[in-house]
């Protein structure tokens, strides 16, 4: 199997190279999922390239994140400029992005955030002009031996690194919270952060980091073709560490070698590992701490400032370096001078406290081989690209249909006589809501779930789909392509009948996009915006409380999947008119989880705006609307 290493500067690319991949993934200096890593400009591409190639190495090139409109030509030109300058492939999300790099005769892959977690995704892939997928990280290694064997693509598994708590690609914690999107690269990693729920506080949304190095033969079984490292934002030591590990696990090494490396590996950068969902459906939070404190060593009891261990896993060596933890307080670090007695260098008192190992004098040496960054130069001009938008239909809709998300028959029954259409969830009501829909003339949509792994959801009439392995198992049916799908470009296939546009877009942005894109748009106009979507079945339902006193809600769905919800409406139904005048064809409002007079309330509003109903809806929502990203829009990093 390949091993895939992460390369975020120079440095990375050689400690990757040097550690011993068969292939890195890293960006150019825009549409990279990790734009806070040190990336390379066009030259130093041009020059990575030679680098890797010389070395025989492969290059994938990292244009996964989602596109704007006035981005996508350039995105465009950059993915030509790749396949000129010989790059072994380019990762996509953007489905948009995907359809008009098509004739660019360049290896593609879905990136994970593309959301490919099914036999029907990856027959999507073959169809599309996909030549590789990388799966979704919350897949089980049972539910990926009846996903993986004889797929019609290459398939790629995460196998080391960090973990999301949100399905990838799906994330809008960091756009909400502080207007830097996690899709566009810039996330402000919100997950990282302490929350308070049923009275526990801790990082409750914090993952540990993956370690499969124990499921790579068990994936070689079942045919995957490439192991992927996360990290392209960690040091060159971690990278050289991370891929000598899996290389030398890849190969059947597990000698001395191996176990040197992983001890240094989980110095260089630990913040607890698990092996997330490979074993099966269990919670990868970590919740004690979110960062980097090194390996643990185990605990020890400091009297008269000598450090005395009591259930060290590894012996303390000559200048290591010791960091002292009082429960989650950080009492100090010092360097190992003596090991026959280890003295502590500053006042402590008296107790037990843990101890981590942040440095190891190895790792210096690890430094040394790694060397310093290679000169990285091309002279490959990129080519101008033209012509990927359609072109702009200024249609004036001027009424746009009131379209209301809904989860229980008391709500839909509220709803109903305001209601131009209904979209109503996947499961055992979703017949009965159909019936009372028929009845009144409205519409009904079924919403499919967002992570159906054994392609088990049907339904018959229009559908609102949610995944790119539904584009393919709804085709033929009325198909609404859902919030999820995160759409950013007018460019996104438009085989579906309407499209909901990504709630991270400005209001001008939302325009321009309505008018160049040839079907319908919707605009997401009320509700609780789904902020997380997660596998993870340990938070239950409930609230989150973050340092400043937000109150996140959070449930678990009927299928076990964990919902985060902002803390603050959506309100735009004062923009009704501007809306429709822009193109739009139906605004969404989201009353689910809502009490039916509150649902009610809204529904009226949407058809006739009444100053005294909307203080009464605002009051009945807590007092506090939001319209913030529709008005400013995403900061630009």
């Amino acid at each position: 199997m390949e091993i895939l290493a992460p390369a975020g500067t120079p440095e990375g690319l050689a400690a990757a190279v040097k550690g011993g991949c068969d292939a890195v993934y890293l960006a150019g200096k825009s549409f990279g999922a990790r734009a806070f890593a040190g990336n390379f400009s066009d030259r130093e591409l041009e020059g990575a390239v030679h680098y890797a190639h010389d070395r025989g190495v492969k290059v994938h090139v990292a244009v996964n994140t989602s596109i704007m409109n006035r981005e996508l030509d350039d995105a465009v030109s950059f993915v030509r400029f790749l396949k000129d300058i010989g790059a072994d492939a380019v990762l996509v999300q953007d489905l948009g992005l995907l359809r008009s790099i098509s004739s660019i005769d360049i290896p593609k892959h879905a990136s994970t955030q593309m959301q490919i977690h099914s036999r029907k995704g990856l027959e999507w892939c073959a169809e599309n002009g996909l030549d590789r997928a990388v799966l979704a990280r919350e897949l089980t290694f049972d539910e990926l031996s009846k996903i993986v064997p004889d797929s019609p693509v290459e398939t790629e598994v995460f196998i080391q690194g960090a973990l999301c708590y949100c399905m990838s690609g799906g994330c809008l914690m960091s756009s909400f919270m502080g207007g830097r999107s996690g899709n566009r690269g810039s996330c402000a990693q919100p997950c990282r952060k302490r929350y308070t729920k049923d009275g526990e506080t801790g990082f409750l949304l914090s993952c540990a980091d993956l370690f499969g190095a124990d499921y790579i033969e068990k994936l070689r079984g079942i045919g995957v073709d490439s192991l992927k490292i996360e990290g392209r934002m960690r040091s060159p030591a971690y990278a050289y560490l991370s891929t000598k590990v899996y290389s030398l696990a890849e190969d059947g090494d597990r000698g001395g070698e191996y176990e040197d490396s992983l001890s240094l590996l989980r110095t260089v950068f630990n913040r607890g590992t698990s092996e997330g969902y490979l074993p099966g459906v269990s919670s990868p939070v970590q919740p004690l701490y979110p960062d980097n404190r090194g390996f643990l060593l185990g605990r020890a009891r400091i009297k008269g400032q000598h450090l005395e261990p009591i259930d060290f896993c590894d012996p303390i060596g000559r200048k290591d370096g010791l960091s002292i933890f009082d429960g989650d307080a950080k009492v100090g670090g010092f360097k190992v001078i003596d090991t026959d007695s280890v003295f502590v260098p500053f006042r402590i008192a008296d107790g037990v406290y843990d101890i981590y190992r942040t440095y190891d004098p190895r790792i210096d040496d690890v430094k040394n081989l790694i060397g310093h960054a290679p000169k990285l130069n091309g002279s490959t001009q990129r080519r101008r690209s033209e012509g990927a938008l359609p072109e702009r239909d200024p249609r004036r809709v001027g009424n746009p249909d009131r379209s209301f998300y809904v989860s229980s028959l008391k709500v839909l029954d509220a709803v109903l006589p305001y209601a131009d259409r209904v979209y109503y969830e996947w499961g055992p009501r979703s017949g009965e809501a159909a019936d009372m829909c028929s009845k009144k003339g409205v519409e009904c949509v079924t919403i499919l779930p967002r992570f159906d792994c054994l392609d088990e959801c049907h339904a018959d009439g229009p559908v609102m789909v949610s995944t790119p392995s539904q584009l393919l198992t709804c085709a033929g049916q009325k198909m609404f392509a859902a919030p999820s799908f995160n759409v950013f470009n007018s460019a996104f296939p438009s085989e579906v009948f309407q499209a909901t546009i990504s709630v991270e877009l400005s209001r001008n942005e939302v325009s321009d996009l309505a008018a160049r894109y040839p079907s319908r748009v919707e605009v997401m106009a009320f509700g609780r915006t789904e902020l997380m979507y997660s596998r993870d079945p340990g938070m239950g339902s409930g609230t989150l409380v973050d340092d400043t006193g937000a109150s996140f809600p959070v449930y678990t769905d009927s299928r076990g999947f964990t919902r985060v919800l902002n803390s603050v409406d959506l309100f735009l139904l004062d923009s009704i008119q501007e809306l429709g005048g822009s193109g739009v064809s139906s605004i969404g409002i989201d009353v689910r989880k809502r009490p039916p007079a509150l649902a009610k309330a809204v529904a009226m509003y949407a058809r006739k705006q009444d100053p005294k109903l909307r203080e009464k809806i605002q009051e009945m929502c807590g007092g506090e609307f939001t319209q913030t990203l529709y008005r400013k829009g995403l900061r630009r990093e």
